[in-house]
């Protein structure tokens, strides 16, 4: 399939994010995912596909398309899980960082299991723990995490710990954003 470029890319009309649903990557990348709604929405009606496969690395983007296009579209979703390697989930992004970098940037995940595991213990909960933990991976690693937030996976409020919930992560390594949810 190759559509020409006005197929995809010529806006006619605007989706909109309600304003709840400004959070984690649509904060931090003003118009991203109604650029990404727009395009998946003329994908959608050109293929018309019985089934959409989207990966969980990009959470918030397949939660998106979902919540946005599944009523107007029908297709059945099926959200494939994040491959890894080691633990660093697998990104084009990661070919602009360097082996030690890569190396760092697998370090940091290794660390996001083992917060979401202390979590799910009920271990080192507080209003100002995730502040505390922000404060020490950005030192330990020299990143700037952008958000680390514990979302329930369903509705991607902030979690309340009772039922599952995920932690969500931006950050920037040597310039390179990465994002991943465990």
């Amino acid at each position: 399939f190759l559509p020409n470029k006005n197929d995809i890319y010529n806006f006619k009309r605007k989706i909109r994010l309600a304003k709840k649903d400004k959070i984690l990557c649509a904060k931090y990348r003003k118009g991203h995912f109604e650029g990404v709604l727009e395009v998946m929405d003329r994908l959608l009606n050109i293929v018309k596909p019985n089934n959409l496969f989207l990966g969980q690395k990009d959470y918030q983007q397949q939660y998106l398309i979902n919540k946005y296009l599944k009523k107007k579209h029908r297709f059945r979703l099926f959200v494939c899980k994040t491959i890894r390697n080691k633990y660093l989930a697998l990104s084009s992004r990661n070919f602009n960082l360097s082996k030690e970098l890569l190396s760092k940037a697998n370090y940091i995940a290794k660390d996001l299991f083992k917060i979401k595991k202390r979590y799910r213990l009920k271990r080192f909960r507080s209003s100002n723990s995730i502040t505390f933990l922000k404060n020490l991976l950005n030192k330990k690693y020299q990143i700037k995490i952008e958000y680390l937030e514990f979302r329930n996976p369903k509705n991607l409020k902030i979690t309340d710990y009772r039922n599952k919930f995920r932690l969500f992560i931006a950050y920037h390594i040597n310039g390179v954003r990465l994002i991943d949810n465990i």
